[in-house]
């Protein structure tokens, strides 16, 4: 059978217009600008308007990924949308999102949720799909409106998220060496409690005492999840790149999941690989969750950070807890 892979045919990302600062913040809770730089290296982040939900975040990323590749809306077939925020528990966001983009209706629209990790989980669903010669092009889409699940009034988690989306055009190459060239998943199902919205959910149905309680805002135990997130994103990248020969000195860029610039100055450490290598851009954005490596991944295309023959890496941690690598060949 001939060799088939997946690439990348088109890249694109979007911010809401509002910037919220860390000076901004230091009104609305008892931080400031020092405080939130030290420990995490955020100065900014990106909030949507009233009324602007993930799935209109979704639509620009994808508008921009589609023209940068070239392609209209009625050239995709396969639409996978990571999300921890979509605009209604039910129907999914990618329902919504297809309808919007006006994407044809024979067309599989599903969302998934792996957290942070999700964009890369999507890639690998996607590329799995495509390769089994059913589908031809994909529309992957990280997208979150984070803004909604955050407790204002929590200084712990308040300062580290924002919203935003980005999103990738996959396709199909029988040229051997390039494209998707593999990925490393996996999850710690133990350690659920330490980053979650603990009611809301069948377990814990809404109710007015959950909602009087803040228990559908996100919650986590930050000092247990730096520990997990660093090893676990650590293993992530060793293993991939053990698993196909490659030294960490080869990749050309390595694009982590924008959490924490401490976590992202940690793991540039144990692999040995300078910071000069990693893309990051966490103070500009915060920790976007699903729609943090794609945001990256398409400011570092746009910026001339990646070359036709570079390896790039990506590595994300998030709640589940869930962790994943992919190595991209260009």
């Amino acid at each position: 059978m001939a060799h088939v892979s997946t690439v990348i045919l088109g890249t694109g990302s979007y911010a809401p217009e509002r910037i919220l600062t860390n000076a901004e913040l230091a009104k609305l809770v008892d931080t400031s600008d020092e405080w939130i730089r030290s420990r995490s290296g955020i100065r900014e982040r990106h909030i949507a308007a009233e009324g602007e939900a993930t799935s209109d975040l979704a639509v620009a990323a994808a508008k921009a990924a589609l023209a940068d590749a070239k392609l209209a809306p009625a050239d995709i077939d396969l639409l996978i949308v990571a999300t921890v925020t979509p605009d209604l528990t039910i129907p999914a966001a990618s329902c919504i999102i297809q309808h919007k983009l006006g994407i044809r209706t024979n067309v599989p629209c599903f969302d998934l949720n792996a957290a942070c990790s999700g964009f890369v989980y999507a890639l690998d669903t996607a590329a799995a799909m495509l390769t089994s010669g059913r589908y031809r092009r994909a529309l992957v889409i990280g997208a979150e409106k984070l803004s909604s699940i955050t407790d204002w009034k929590d200084r712990t988690t308040c300062v580290l998220f924002g919203d935003g989306a980005g999103a990738v055009v996959l396709g199909v190459s029988h040229e051997p060496g390039v494209g998707l060239i593999g990925t490393r998943l996996g999850a710690y199902g133990d350690s659920t409690d330490l980053l979650c919205v603990p009611k809301g959910g069948s377990n814990s149905p809404p109710s007015a005492e959950s909602v009087a309680a803040g228990d559908h805002f996100l919650k986590m135990k930050g000092k247990e999840v730096f520990k997990i997130a660093v090893r676990a994103m650590e293993e992530a990248a060793r293993d991939i790149l053990e698993h196909h020969h490659l030294r960490a000195d080869q990749i050309g860029l390595v694009i982590p999941h924008q959490a924490n610039l401490r976590i992202i100055e940690a793991i540039s450490q144990y692999l040995e690989v300078p910071m000069d290598r990693f893309y990051v851009n966490v103070d500009r954005y915060g920790n976007t969750s699903s729609a943090s490596i794609p945001i990256a991944l398409d400011e570092a295309r746009r910026a001339g950070r990646i070359k036709r023959g570079d390896y790039t890496l990506l590595v994300a941690f998030g709640a589940g807890l869930t962790y994943g690598s992919a190595l991209i060949r260009w």
